[in-house]
């Protein structure tokens, strides 16, 4: 039997028994299982929209509340409202009230009013109730009511944004609460659309700003050979706080830096490629050693987001005629070279200086390290060195990596393939994804 659409009392929801959902969740979940809430809007002065008494899915009675006007609509849409109900003969805002000879349902009779309340012939777009609705409620479902010689107007009213219209004459509570269902879940489904494409043009915007930031080696006119590794601890991220930069200087001078920022989030993949620049023009314009690491101390303690993060930092200059280097280290594992017929070991240093950030005025000692004619330096950081070993808590450490990089070598490896396998193989003793960010180097040279 037809009832009449009760009025919204002012009892709070909780106290009327209804679940209040958090702002935005009304559509978020696959299952609704509380009622479904309508919100009706319309302003029939000739004694009140009927509406007859709809069920949901499971057979609860569909809670009804009603507003007539938009100021009405707003104060009453809730989070727990899953759906409105707007009748598209509500007046224009800002228009005169509609007096009952309007509603009569006729096309002439609108006019008229329309006519005689404004003074003038009525606005051309006569979905602007509609798109107020649309504005204050992006996250409900909407359903417009009209008459159906207005089929047309009912027509132009989904392609704007509403789900679906009924036609006032035909209205009974199978076919509204059909219709609510309906709307719900395509508004469900439409926000989840638009969350995925908007989550795939995301991921690619950051992918191309991650790979863009990303360095380029500034080799030309060096007979070194370059390879380099990189994986972000992040989910779905290509960037992390690793670093890594390679550049050759006028004098012939290649310069080699890797560093590690504590953590892996955005914040520290930011700070990374501060100090990743910072590096690149300090050394372009002669920076070296102690000076060049006592200044990168200056750049991190202005730009990191609180006093508790450092950085990890090994740099290497590698002498024109590519024999020599002089190495420096702040808080950062040493590398690692290989030569022919040797077995691959780490570079001795044994007065490293601390991680930058954490002593002030700290001095970083440059050590002069003898490379050979032919040679492979590989520099890291801890992340490929840190993964567990099977299912215990021990760690693969410098010691296992040396190992691991003896036994590629052994089986002829060398540059990209060297270090695709190093870190294929940390993963799977890992047992999965490593949770560091790993960054791997690799200068070659061979005797000409």
């Amino acid at each position: 039997m037809p009832v009449p659409v009760p009025r919204q009392r002012d009892t709070p929801a909780a106290e009327s028994g209804q679940a209040v959902l958090p702002s935005g969740s009304h559509l978020t979940h696959a299952a609704t299982p509380q009622p479904l809430t309508l919100l009706v809007i319309e302003d029939d002065p000739a004694g009140g929209l009927t509406v007859p008494e709809i069920l949901d899915a499971d057979g609860h009675r569909i809670r009804l509340r009603t507003a007539r006007n938009l100021t009405e609509a707003t104060r009453l849409l809730t989070p727990d409202v899953h759906c409105i109900l707007l009748d598209l003969s509500l007046p224009r805002p800002g228009a005169a009230v509609r007096t009952p000879a309007a509603v009569s349902g006729t096309p002439a009779a609108a006019s008229a009013a329309g006519a005689a309340g404004t003074g003038a012939a009525p606005s051309v777009d006569e979905l602007t109730a509609l798109r107020e609705v649309l504005r204050i409620a992006p996250r409900h479902a909407v359903l417009v009511l009209t008459a159906e010689a207005d089929a047309e107007r009912a027509a132009e009213a989904v392609r704007v944004g509403a789900q679906d219209f009924l036609f006032r004459d035909e209205l009974d509570g199978r076919l509204l609460s059909r219709a609510i269902r309906y709307a719900v879940e395509r508004k469900r489904a439409d926000i989840a659309q638009y969350k995925l494409a908007e989550s795939r043009l995301r991921a690619q915007e950051n992918a191309r700003l991650e790979r863009g930031l990303l360095p380029t080696p500034l080799l030309e006119g060096s007979d070194l050979r370059f390879a380099a590794r990189y994986h972000a601890g992040r989910s779905r991220a290509l960037l992390g706080g690793d670093f890594y930069d390679t550049v050759r200087t006028p004098d012939g001078t290649v310069h080699a830096m890797i560093g590690d920022v504590c953590g892996h989030g955005p914040d520290e993949a930011a700070l990374g490629v501060e100090l990743r620049i910072a590096w690149r023009a300090l050394t372009l314009a002669g920076l070296c050693g102690d000076e060049l690491l006592a200044t990168l101390q200056e750049v991190l303690e202005v730009e990191r987001p609180c006093e508790e993060i450092f950085a990890t930092l090994c740099t290497v200059d590698i002498s024109p005629d590519g024999r020599r280097a002089g190495l420096c280290l702040a808080g950062h594992p040493a590398p690692l070279i290989s030569r022919p017929g040797r077995a691959a070991r780490l570079l001795p240093y044994e007065n490293s200086g601390p991680a930058l950030g954490l002593l002030p005025k700290a001095r970083w000692p440059r050590k002069q390290v003898d490379l050979g004619g032919t040679w492979s330096l590989m520099l890291y950081t801890d992340g490929l060195i840190e993964g567990r070993i099977g299912e215990g808590r021990e760690r693969l450490g410098q010691d296992g990596m040396v190992e691991m990089i003896n036994r590629h070598l052994a089986e002829g490896l060398r540059g990209e393939r060297l270090l695709e396998a190093a870190v294929t193989e940390a993963r799977r003793l890992n047992g999965g994804e490593l949770t560091d960010d790993v960054a791997v180097v690799l200068l070659d040279r061979a005797a000409g």
